[in-house]
């Protein structure tokens, strides 16, 4: 993998507080799996930003060995990867992911 798709990726992290790598968009997703992970984050109601990676190919394969994560969805909060659907969807159902991505909200409007 190239350096140059590697710092794309780092611009992407670090230019979002919660961005999801997703197949499609949040408005018509082109897999369940991105379409559980976007309606879980629909559902918690904070703003989250998003990469299709059908639209970029250099991106989805440089992701898989960024993140050492082989599927998608990809959801990351501040940079980090938190994981792909069933992750997102175990915290969702649990109370964790609200939590994250209010810290994840609080934390930026105060830095």
């Amino acid at each position: 993998m190239s350096n140059e798709v590697n710092t794309r990726i780092e611009e992407q992290l670090s230019s979002h507080d919660i961005l999801l790598y997703m197949k499609g968009s949040p408005d018509f997703p082109q897999c369940g799996f991105s379409g559980q992970a976007v309606a879980a984050l629909n559902a918690i109601g904070q703003p989250y930003a998003y990469v299709n990676i059908f639209e970029d190919p250099e991106i989805r394969e440089g992701l898989k060995v960024y993140s050492n994560w082989p599927t998608f969805p990809q959801l990351y909060v501040k940079g980090e990867l938190i994981g792909g659907s069933d992750i997102v969807i175990e915290m969702y159902q649990s109370g964790e992911l609200k939590t994250l991505l209010d810290d994840a909200k609080a934390g930026a409007e105060t830095a």
